[in-house]
């Protein structure tokens, strides 16, 4: 695959993953294509040497993996599936001033300016009950406009390029119509007929979140940026996924994609859960072999990084500034809220170096926080050598990040080059 293919594909992969619930479905139907077989947590597991599986939990997080005979360790990939956003509340409708708005939470650290004077759709996860009383779940994505958070102009208000702050509860509720009969239930309704539901009786509960519908696209007078929503982290999914499926099944690979890292993984499909850990016991043939097998893998947790900013160049450690389309940024932090180490972050440079592609380092400016990663979650959890990593990204957390179209093929050529052994 050539890197004009891969970049076309992650576009496509960005436009058609509003939410973690729809990141799953897509990679899970990339393993299946691949000829992955999926596997039911339920079920009693009677894995096949040779044979390449994947699991979902919460629809929202999966793990897929090769597994070979006599595979001693694992080159393991951890990403995850969501992103900051703006979440419906359970009773989101808003009906006064003459028009009707959802109330909505923010989700993870959202950059919120950004979500202003943008069309907005809205996608998740659905639970009703169908004719006969059964317990059903299904995804939507509207795609179509529906809501716009208008901005105060600046009539309004003169401090509007000063220090306007914004409020949480009261200045980012969406306006979606100004029809004062409009209701939710009926509307998610609507949806689900289109989806050929047309037994829908009651509407039980919603995880819904709104996206901007502004296509991933290529900027740049040569397309050297790829300008998208959710870069962080799809961006990861994305390359790990798809070196999962390009390699060797005889290669001990595994790659987990988890949800909530944006708000601290604490979560039963979240890095903190348990989620990866009984996957990889399932996989061992005892105790003694699982304790073997992870004090002998390496686990690249892969998450964006903050890619100096061109404008705002004093906000990043002089030495350690990753550029954009220079190299992935490997990350450290004395504090370990990264989990790279001397050796981790040698065996990845010596896989890099195989690859023939370019490495950067990041560290933070000591007189500024850190954010984290689950690098230091899974490390904690498996006692797993573990080396955090990520993809040199401007805006992060804003509605549209922007990144190198050359470093997400340069990751996904180390992955599939690396050897845990050197």
């Amino acid at each position: 695959m050539d890197k004009q293919d891969f970049n076309e594909g992650l576009l496509g992969f960005l436009d058609a993953s509003p939410t973690p619930y729809h990141a799953t479905q897509n990679m899970a139907g990339m393993f299946l294509n691949a000829g992955f077989i999926e596997l039911d947590e339920r079920d009693e597991w009677k894995l096949k040497y040779g044979k390449s599986y994947f699991v979902r939990r919460n629809n929202s997080s999966i793990i897929a993996l090769t597994y070979p005979k006599d595979a001693k360790n694992y080159l393991m990939v951890g990403a995850h599936t969501d992103s900051p956003n703006l979440k419906l509340k359970p009773n989101p409708v808003i009906k006064e001033h003459g028009v009707v708005k959802f109330g909505v939470e923010s989700y993870g650290g959202l950059l919120l300016n950004p979500w202003f004077d943008r069309d907005l759709s809205l996608a998740g996860s659905v639970s009703f009950t169908d004719g006969q009383n059964r317990l059903q779940n299904a995804l939507i994505d509207v795609q179509k406009p529906i809501a716009i958070i208008p901005s105060l102009a600046i009539h309004l208000d003169d401090k509007a390029n000063k220090d306007r702050s914004v409020n949480k509860q009261t200045d980012i509720c969406p306006v979606v119509t100004c029809s004062d009969d409009f209701e939710l239930d009926n509307f998610l309704k609507e949806q689900l007929q289109l989806l050929g539901y047309d037994d829908v009786q009651e509407i039980l509960a919603h995880d819904l979140s709104l996206y901007d519908t502004q296509k991933a696209s290529f900027v740049g007078f040569q397309d050297e940026f790829i300008a998208s929503s959710r870069l962080d982290n799809l961006l990861s999914c994305y390359v790990g996924m798809l070196s999962l499926c390009s390699i060797d099944p005889n290669k001990a690979m595994l790659f987990v994609a988890n949800d909530h890292e944006e708000v601290g993984s604490d979560s039963t499909s979240g890095a903190g859960g348990s989620f990866l850990e009984a996957t990889l016991k399932r996989m061992s043939r005892s105790d003694e072999h699982f304790t073997q097998m992870m004090r002998s893998s390496l686990m690249i947790s892969a998450d964006n990084a903050h890619a100096i900013h061109p404008n705002y160049p004093n906000k990043h450690d002089t030495n350690h500034a990753p550029i954009i389309n220079k190299g992935v940024a490997v990350k450290i932090n004395a504090n370990q809220r990264y989990a790279s180490n001397i050796t981790t972050v040698s065996k990845f440079l010596l896989g890099a170096k195989k690859a023939q592609e370019d490495v950067q380092k990041f560290v933070t400016r000591s007189d500024m926080g850190c954010g984290s990663t689950i690098g230091p979650i899974t490390a904690t959890k498996l006692g797993v050598e573990t080396i955090d990593v990520g993809l040199p990204t401007w805006g992060m957390h804003s509605i549209r990040e922007v990144c190198g179209s050359d470093d997400a093929y340069g990751l996904y050529k180390i992955f599939t080059g690396l050897e845990v052994d050197g």
